[in-house]
């Protein structure tokens, strides 16, 4: 600033000339990884799998392993090098921490047509969350706007003049008034937008750090955020046929229901 070097909190003033310096771009290598991965099903045009919790759907440069691209480039290796040299067939992604089905495509004729179904919102997605609370109404609808924080970057917020969202809840149990399991059905597909959706009718997921209460969550046997991707459903890119694939509960999703039930039971 001004030819001296300044803290991240220093404040602009009207006039001064800043100096960034951006260092050069690193070749970025991605290999595969003989990580264990549920394929639910597999083409020579597509792959579905079952997304565990806790892996990242694809590398960043401060991370090029331990991803489900890695998984992927090891169990698939007719999956051509579509999107990116770090994001190879991926068409959606899911959170680090959100489990489930995802599809992956394996040259650029199926990426380009599942890219353009999802921007088309022909893909219907259906997903399973653990609220905090007690939902009162069976079924809830949450039309509102979402994006990016305008102060924590790394967080999104329904906001005026966001890009059009739109989720529908369904109720699926509440115990007592500690948590309500939900089913979502999210009309777009905007980042991060069912647990925004969540916690703007004051009912963040379990477990989720960014958006809700994760130290206090843990008392019921809660390690992550409490989102699934249930069921996914697609035309296949080739032949047109229409397809639903789904991933089941993983066990740690089924040990917090259990510790809920038992805390209901209990009170």
């Amino acid at each position: 600033m001004n030819g001296v070097k300044k803290k991240p909190s220093y404040k602009v003033k009207s006039g001064e000339t800043v100096e960034i310096e951006v260092p050069e771009p690193k070749e970025v290598e991605v290999l595969p990884e003989d990580i264990p991965i549920r394929i639910i099903y597999q083409d020579r045009d597509i792959a579905v799998v079952d997304k565990p919790p806790g892996m990242m759907a694809h590398p960043l440069p401060s991370k090029t392993s331990g991803t489900l691209v890695n998984a992927l480039l090891h169990a698939i290796p007719d999956l051509q090098g579509i999107g990116g040299k770090i994001r190879p067939g991926i068409v959606h992604r899911l959170d680090k921490d959100t489990s489930g089905v995802m599809v992956v495509a394996k040259n650029d004729f199926a990426h380009l047509n599942l890219s353009k179904q999802f921007k088309d919102r022909v893909v219907k997605k259906v997903y399973i969350a653990i609220a905090r609370g007690r939902i009162e109404d069976d079924e809830v609808e949450v039309d509102a706007p979402i994006a990016r924080h305008p102060v924590i970057r790394v967080k999104m917020t329904v906001m005026e003049g966001g890009r059009v969202a739109f989720t529908r809840f369904k109720i699926l149990r509440r115990f007592g008034k500690i948590a309500t399991l939900v089913m979502a059905f999210p009309k777009t597909g905007r980042t991060h937008q069912i647990r925004v959706h969540l916690k703007h009718i004051g009912h963040p997921i379990m477990g989720d750090e960014v958006y809700g209460k994760a130290g206090l969550d843990r008392i019921y046997c809660v390690k992550r955020q409490m989102l699934h991707a249930l069921k996914l459903s697609f035309k296949h890119p080739r032949t047109g046929e229409w397809m639903e694939f789904t991933a089941p509960l993983p066990e740690d999703f089924k040990e917090v229901l259990r510790c809920l039930h038992e805390s209901e039971v209990g009170r």
